[in-house]
């Protein structure tokens, strides 16, 4: 499969989330806070942001034409503030709060178009979960640590990108 489309950002930074259910807001409040942050490299074509509810299979399309794509979800399980791990292509595999984890997203992208771009998850500490919510106090701590740390990854990567 073949993009028939202009060329697309070599990063894609796909963040989930749903901002009614309190700390499961990090992931589009990070692409909020991000659209503003990195408008340089977003206007360049360098970068592209992406937000939904949850990961689906038809996001695997999302990751053609990637050299690089960063998930960002909230997380009950990630130590505070957040954690940055790779990501490799599983089926079957669900690690955040979404219907589909990102590995489940890369498995189908190798099926349906090939190899897919290297991938990295960043899951963000957060507490409270339920509709109506308010994102905690934490969490807004975590998100300012999760939005500095990957602005720095970038420019790493910026310099080096063969770089982890």
């Amino acid at each position: 499969m073949t993009s028939q489309g202009p060329a697309r950002p070599p990063l894609l930074v796909l963040a989930v989330g749903n901002p009614s259910r309190g700390d499961d807001a990090l992931g589009p409040l990070l692409l909020d806070a991000a659209s503003q942050a990195w408008k340089p490299s977003i206007d360049a074509g360098e970068i592209e942001l992406l937000t939904d509810f949850q990961l689906q299979i038809e996001h695997a399309l999302d990751l053609e034409g990637r050299a690089r794509v960063v998930f960002v979800d909230a997380s009950v399980a990630s130590p505070a503030p957040f954690s940055f791990s790779r990501v490799v292509a599983r089926a079957g595999e669900s690690a955040t709060t979404h219907a589909l984890a990102p590995s489940a997203v890369l498995a189908t992208y190798a099926r349906v178009v090939g190899e897919p771009p290297e991938a990295w998850l960043l899951a963000i500490r957060g507490e409270r979960f339920e509709l109506g919510e308010d994102l905690t106090p934490a969490a807004r701590e975590h998100l300012a640590a999760g939005l500095g740390f990957l602005t720095d990854q970038l420019e790493r990567w910026r310099r080096d990108p063969g770089g982890p």
